[in-house]
């Protein structure tokens, strides 16, 4: 029979998150049941109630960064035993069948993969997130979380962290290349982290110089204001990649205006509205726009391990959950540095 647990959801896109008790299905063959011990809070999970990006169905729990102890398996689990360490991050199944899911990159699965919260799971019903305190997750969605790594702080490595590695992975950032961050919040600071541990030059372009002395103590050469007309006249043709980690529309000329011959400008973040691209600043230099996604399974594994072996770790703030709707209205006013973390146990 489903297991009753404990949650936070969203009764709509317009009321404040709710205690409530959601179900859980029973545990199958190859499912792992997680009692969740901290889940991050993600820009992602407020623009998904708020219906930002589609409509969902309410009550609707979100969260996708999620680190806990494993407390059941299947009788056909293999890669999981009771008390191992484990994360959840962005999505909880896919099709397993087509090209992308064959080749490890599961997050572009040709059949859609199925998102940890708000999506069509394969019994049909909808996934509910993280903000509860347990889940299932089939086995081969579940990441090993290395001993070296804090369980809070590695929770939002689950999707802050794979969502910045994959992209400065998939370009090859490394030595002798120029690297630029668009934005420092959950997203961006880890951006500078990776890239720095990789070994490019890493600028941050933010649009005021508050969080200067953050960046730069994170990995950050170079520390520049948005705001100020002169950083986009003095970086003119100055990056190879630039990754943009704002969840705003920002005027896209300027910045493809900062990439050098055969550049790249590429967006995690993802704003409401269409990102206006004027096909001639592409031309110029032969620049490329693109886009990225999280990373897949195997990938964020590798991501996990680097993190425990390089000693890299996202900034956070841990709350307690009858604090998440306060924190919601943090990260909208970017007062949070960098990431938000529910004490799962308070729930």
């Amino acid at each position: 029979m489903p297991t009753t647990v404990a949650a936070y959801a969203a009764p709509s896109a317009t009321e404040p998150l709710v205690r409530t008790t959601i179900e859980r299905r029973d545990v199958g063959p190859h499912d792992v049941l997680i009692e969740i011990r901290y889940a991050g809070i993600c820009h992602s999970d407020i623009h998904t109630v708020r219906g930002d990006w589609r409509s969902i169905a309410y009550p609707q729990v979100v969260g996708h960064e999620i680190a806990g102890i494993v407390t059941e398996v299947g009788s056909a689990v293999t890669r999981h035993a009771v008390g191992d360490r484990v994360g959840v991050g962005c999505m909880v199944n896919s099709c397993g069948e087509c090209e992308n899911c064959r080749a490890g990159e599961e997050q572009y699965c040709l059949n859609g993969n199925v998102g940890t919260y708000a999506s069509v799971d394969r019994d049909g019903t909808i996934t509910q997130g993280g903000y509860s305190t347990h889940v299932v997750v089939t086995e081969d969605f579940v990441l090993s979380i290395p001993d070296a790594l804090d369980l809070a702080t590695a929770a939002p490595l689950l999707c802050a962290g794979i969502t910045t590695y994959s992209p400065l992975r998939h370009w090859n950032a490394g030595p002798g290349m120029r690297v630029a961050v668009v934005g420092l919040g959950g997203l961006g600071h880890m951006a500078v982290k990776f890239a720095h541990a990789f070994g490019a030059h890493v600028t941050v372009l933010s649009q005021s110089l508050s969080k200067k002395d953050d960046g730069i103590a994170m990995g950050a050469d170079d520390y520049r204001a948005t705001s100020d007309d002169a950083t986009f006249a003095e970086l003119r043709s100055s990056f190879d990649l630039i990754v943009n980690t704002v969840s705003a529309v920002i005027p896209m000329n300027r910045y493809l205006s900062l990439l050098r011959l055969n550049g790249t400008f590429v967006s995690v973040g993802a704003p409401g509205e269409p990102l206006p691209v004027p096909v001639f600043s592409l031309f110029n230099q032969r620049r490329s726009f693109a886009g990225s996604s999280i990373g897949g399974i195997r990938e964020t594994q590798e991501m996990l391990d680097y993190c425990a072996e390089h000693g890299i770790a996202p900034e956070t703030e841990l709350i307690r959950a009858d604090r998440v709707n306060e924190a919601w209205e943090r990260v909208l006013a970017s007062d949070v540095r960098y990431r938000f973390v529910i004490d799962a146990s308070t729930i």
